[in-house]
């Protein structure tokens, strides 16, 4: 057992506030999860269909426009990797930014996220279409959308019935997609011809730059991964390296597989093609690659648009739960646990593009709202990176900061420009339709304090208090981390703290402690203080340089008590020792004296962790102070 301690009325003295023990959630996808998971969104119809549609607009340069595109696409994965290693949490883009930028741009991102990755799968069913007009090349134009509608309301009722690939499968086809597209590179090489090449920007290097906006939607993918980032086993690690793996593979393959089928077709039949890579195949190897070229995209569309349903139904969920839309789709059916409102939903906005948008006119409308949602992650990076909100504690750090980040946005916006303007007036009234809904419907049911809030409010005072944010990111770092509270965390949330703001000596200190600690163990604040005098006495506390262990034996039984105390200007011990600033005040009964040395070692954990120096004097209050100590990566004691 061990005693808690009572808050007195002092005016240094603060009372715990910190979360409860965090609920660990199951974390089942690992490395080879993530990477199955980004590339198996990001090889779909990107690469069975995009690129005929590329020829017609850029010509034999649009193998330029998919690398643009890549490197492009480079800013803002940085950006999603230490977003979501610092907060991996269900949403991907519509919880970083409503987090970081407030619920007015949160609902626009919501909303965008929503629309962007439903795109996405709709251009999968559409894949689905055209493989159905090449087996059924007589049929009338009308079968090509109701095969993709009907599509859509397959996999809208399989997400129903819960019905998903296991990560082995997954892996598994994401193997196979990746063996049929180096066979068809490796088969197309010997065949290629020059001059097909040539002349290669015949189309100007204004179509090049706009192909790559249009292309953009290829790398959807990525996003999807940042929505489970809760569920993702480490995500410190495997979050950012199973992207990047994916990013690097997948971004080499568009660009080769695009050069082939260039060198491999004849430009008149290439240009506006639905069915480009079954034509190179047809042209290198013969039936036989067509019917391979044809499963791959049948699996690679399939896979896409159910995973699409999944990820895109559960932006309005979220949404929902966080007060951002009606209360009815956060439903989730009793029967099937899963959220049928919210599929319902998703799958009839599908069914209506895929009904009233052109193929061209549904690709570049997915990429303006995807290439919007990139423009304000990389802004939310800014935000939480300058907010000065202590517990923001991305594993993973986006490189060339800031100036990665805001040349991205400013380039992001000039390829929405680029757009045309069908994309542009359906985003243009999209983002209207997302304020109004935020004025008319959430603007009265939330409060929450963004990072740009917080933000604003240090530039204007730098006496603030703490954010709920900080609050709600130390949940999500326990989380991360997967931390279990042990015996020593239970003292340091119930523990009191004081924050000095003036050089004080040694007796002082001990007299402040003294008047804090309670009354429960039978000593009243003069005897505190003249034992810890009588201890010190002894011998010093002061255990490593701006580094005191003050610990004093007091009557009772399993008892034991935590102070933390921290001195910017440094607690006088003695001539013999340089200002304390970190004092660490252990109060036990004589039974405790095995967990005392416990309570030693993970306090020299804590103090000699990488950076614990400059966040003590850097935190912001007590709040903080008592999160450096929760957040630390010491090993916890199973024992406690």
């Amino acid at each position: 057992s061990m005693s808690g301690t009572a808050p007195r009325n002092g005016p240094e003295a603060q009372p715990a506030g910190t979360p409860p023990t965090p609920c660990l959630t199951k974390k089942d996808i690992g490395l080879l999860g993530v990477f199955s998971i980004a590339a198996g969104a990001m090889i779909s119809s990107g690469l069975f269909v995009l690129p005929g549609l590329a020829f017609a607009k850029a010509g034999p340069a649009m193998i330029l426009s998919y690398g643009l595109a890549a490197l492009l696409v480079m800013p803002v994965l940085f950006s999603k990797a230490e977003l979501g290693t610092a907060m991996p949490k269900s949403g991907g883009d519509y919880f970083f930014i409503e987090r970081s930028l407030g619920p007015l741009l949160g609902t626009v991102a919501g909303l965008a996220g929503w629309f962007s990755v439903a795109l996405k799968a709709t251009f999968a069913l559409v894949g689905l279409g055209a493989l159905a007009m090449q087996i059924f090349p007589e049929a009338d134009p009308w079968v090509f959308k109701l095969v993709a509608v009907s599509g859509c309301l397959l996999f809208a009722a399989l997400n129903v019935l819960s019905t998903k690939e296991s990560g082995r499968f997954q892996a598994l086809l994401v193997v196979g997609l990746l063996s049929i597209l180096t066979l068809y590179v490796a088969c197309g090489l010997p065949h290629l011809e020059g001059k097909r090449y040539l002349p290669f920007v015949d189309k100007g290097w204004q179509s090049v730059v706009y192909v790559s906006g249009m292309v953009f939607v290829s790398y959807g993918g990525l996003t999807k991964v940042v929505a489970v980032a809760e569920d993702i086993e480490n995500p410190k690690r495997n979050l950012p390296l199973g992207m990047g793996i994916a990013y690097a593979i997948v971004s080499l393959l568009y660009v080769v597989v695009a050069f082939v089928t260039v060198g491999l077709v004849d430009k008149g039949t290439l240009a506006n093609s639905l069915a480009p890579l079954s034509l190179g195949a047809a042209a290198s190897v013969g039936t036989l690659g067509v019917i391979l070229i044809g499963v791959a995209a049948f699996l690679a569309f399939a896979t896409t648009a159910n995973g699409g349903i999944m990820a895109a139904s559960r932006a309005p969920l979220a949404m929902s739960r966080d007060g951002l839309m009606p209360e009815f789709l956060s439903g989730v059916s009793k029967r099937f646990g899963t959220p049928v409102p919210a599929i319902g939903l998703t799958a009839l906005f599908m069914s209506t593009m895929i009904a009233f948008l052109s193929v061209e006119d549904l690709v570049k409308t997915a990429s303006t709202m995807m290439i919007l949602l990139f423009m304000m992650v990389n802004v939310s990076v800014v935000v939480m990176r300058e907010s000065g909100i202590e517990n923001y504690r991305p594993t993973f750090r986006a490189p060339l900061y800031p100036w990665m980040p805001v040349i991205a946005t400013v380039l992001y916006g000039l390829l929405i420009a680029e757009m045309g303007r069908i994309p542009l007036a359906i985003t243009a009234g999209f983002i209207l339709l997302a304020v109004v809904w935020y004025f008319g419907y959430v603007h009265r049911r939330i409060n929450r304090q963004s990072a740009l809030m917080f933000l604003v409010k240090r530039i204007v005072s730098r006496h603030i208090r703490r954010a709920r944010l900080d609050e709600e990111l130390v949940q999500i770092l326990l989380e991360r981390d997967e931390v279990s509270f042990d015996r020593f965390d239970h003292l340091v949330r119930q523990c009191q703290i004081l924050d000095l703001p003036e050089s004080v000596g040694v007796k002082e200190l001990f007299r402040r402690i003294a008047e804090i600690l309670p009354d429960c163990h039978g000593l009243s604040a003069e005897q505190y203080y003249d034992r810890f005098l009588e201890r010190e006495k002894e011998g010093s506390t002061v255990i490593h340089p701006g580094l005191a262990i003050p610990h004093i034996v007091v009557p009772g039984e399993g008892v034991f008590d935590l102070v933390l105390v921290r001195c910017r200007s440094g607690i006088i011990f003695s001539e013999l020792h340089a200002p304390v600033q970190t004092v660490f005040v252990l109060i036990g009964s004589s039974d405790e004296r095995n967990y005392h040395l416990r309570a030693l070692m993970s306090i020299a954990h804590i103090v000699q962790e990488p950076g614990f120096d400059d966040r003590w004097l850097a935190a912001g209050g007590v709040e903080q102070l008592r999160d450096i100590v929760l957040l630390s990566g010491r090993t916890r004691d199973e024992r406690s």
